[in-house]
């Protein structure tokens, strides 16, 4: 694609990720609403974990949009400004949510309470993103953060897939056949550490969860490419994703054997995709809410923690004012959030680029 050439807009895989980010927000709330919810539905954000798979797979899809055919034609004078607007998309507010947490440890600490999971010894791999990579053997600090810090390292390496070859050239049925063997990658690797769940063994098997599915949003992307404007692909994709889903869980497959390819088939749709599902997930309300993704995964754990610390009592409970009360505080912080810190950080940090992260018409990517 010429670099002059004008991207579309994708705003659905944008509302998407507001949708992603608050099932994950009831995954980590749903032990305390058993009293006012199904169990139908508490064994439904039970799954909640599973978008973070599907972050990985849109990330990928995001970053090859934005980035990939760039760093294919310009090489390494490209590879040091795509660093820096990562890291300045994804690590001030990062920061700024650990040091709560350091606050948070603090006032335990000062008052009698310290808690094991806070770990002052761990808090220079958690700023510097490095925490996933195998330094550490439990999720601590901020638990969500581990996503984070795999995709830091999906980061690094995607300017060396980037240019690893001509990706455009490879045909489709070339594309199909690498993203099979991506998802059978991935399904080994957890069969061989003994557990059919994507959400085991973070700590070991995080990172190389993210990087499978980062490069299986990679290849989603270049099929798009082709593809895009094609009649009728969105509904031959849709109908193979619903096949693949309909064989995992009628034949009780683990679901690392088929969820990465549901993603990949439900990310590929959408993106193809104008219909009703997609103009609903392109509305202003789910762009906004998918805008603002970022702000409320990063904080929501950290504001669970002191909701529970002063709302809930001792059976951890909540009823529907309290689960009301709690998921306006997340809308609330991740408003300001996006606002206050996360878009004002972005926009200073790259305001500011050192030289050598500096190159000619490098195009802005959230």
């Amino acid at each position: 694609m010429s670099q002059t050439q004008v991207q579309p807009r994708l705003d659905a895989l944008t509302g998407i990720r507001g949708v992603a980010a608050w099932l994950v927000v009831f995954y980590h709330v749903r032990a305390s609403i058993h009293q006012i919810v199904p169990q139908e539905v508490i064994d439904l954000f039970a799954k909640g974990y599973l978008a973070v798979d599907l972050f990985f797979v849109l990330s990928g899809f995001v970053l090859w949009f934005n980035y990939g055919e760039r760093l294919n034609e310009g090489g390494r004078a490209q590879v040091w400004p795509f660093l820096w607007r990562r890291f300045s998309r994804v690590w001030p507010l990062h920061a700024f949510i650990l040091s709560i947490f350091v606050v948070l440890a603090l006032a335990l600490v000062a008052t009698g309470n310290p808690n094991p999971r806070y770990p002052l010894a761990e808090l220079p791999l958690h700023f510097l993103l490095i925490q996933n990579w195998g330094f550490t053997d439990h999720l601590r600090w901020n638990d969500p953060a581990w996503s984070i810090s795999t995709e830091f390292a999906a980061y690094l390496v995607f300017p060396l897939i980037a240019v690893a070859t001509r990706w455009d050239r490879l045909s489709a049925p070339a594309l199909l056949a690498l993203a099979a063997g991506l998802c059978a990658a991935i399904a080994l690797l957890f069969t061989a550490a003994g557990t059919g769940s994507l959400g085991e063994y973070i700590v070991s098997l995080g990172l190389w969860r993210c990087l499978g599915e980062f490069c299986l949003g990679i290849v989603v992307c270049l099929l798009w490419r082709k593809w895009h404007g094609l009649k009728g692909a969105a509904v031959w994709v849709a109908i193979s994703g619903t096949a693949i889903l309909t064989a995992g869980l009628g034949f009780a497959l683990p679901e690392t054997m088929f969820v990465p390819a549901v993603f990949f088939a439900a990310i590929l749709a959408l993106s193809l995709d104008n219909g009703p599902l997609a103009r609903a997930l392109s509305t202003r309300a789910a762009v906004y809410l998918g805008e603002i993704s970022y702000s409320t995964y990063l904080s929501h754990f950290l504001l669970w923690i002191v909701f529970k610390m002063a709302f809930v009592g001792h059976d951890l409970q909540i009823g529907w004012a309290g689960l009301a009360g709690y998921m306006a505080s997340v809308a609330l912080a991740s408003v300001a959030l996006y606002h206050g810190v996360e878009k004002p950080a972005q926009k200073w940090l790259n305001a500011r680029r050192p030289r050598w992260a500096r190159a000619p018409q490098l195009v802005a990517a959230e």
